[in-house]
């Protein structure tokens, strides 16, 4: 009996860290999806409704909240537990508190924005608009 309960912790010893790893890389690239569908959606309503939409990006509460001239609308994402917001792009060099704002305007030009986010493992990835399509991507960024 002891054997058998040795082996068993052994095997859960060996398989704990990767089972974990999963589950963090799983939640990144969830992560990464729910931003991409968030700007898809500021981009429809912009094209869609012809409203000007703003995305803030709240580094400091992992959020992204989308505002439109429709009274009462406010829709937010927050990122899942152990993602973090790790970089706004681009980077205009002055201090912003870790807070920015896109305006999507109807028939308007594409903003170039970019967020790169992190898991508690330190794996990227960048989920940024491409500014000749329209549409948001996600790519996997150098590992820290």
């Amino acid at each position: 009996m002891m054997i058998v309960v040795a082996l068993i912790a052994l095997l859960s010893g060996i398989t704990y860290p990767a089972f974990t790893s999963g589950v963090d890389t799983l939640r990144l690239n969830q992560a990464a999806n729910g931003v991409v569908s968030f700007f898809n959606e500021g981009l429809n309503r912009a094209e869609r409704r012809g409203q000007a939409v703003a995305i803030t990006v709240i580094q400091a509460q992992n959020t992204l909240v989308m505002q439109s001239v429709d009274p009462g609308f406010e829709k937010k994402y927050e990122l899942s537990q152990g993602v973090t917001i790790v970089k706004i792009l681009p980077d205009l060099g002055m201090d912003d508190n870790g807070t920015r704002q896109f305006l999507l305007y109807p028939g308007g030009a594409i903003p170039q924005a970019g967020i790169e986010i992190a898991n508690s493992r330190h794996m990227l990835r960048m989920v940024r608009v491409d500014p000749i399509t329209g549409v948001p991507v996600v790519e996997r960024a150098e590992e820290r």
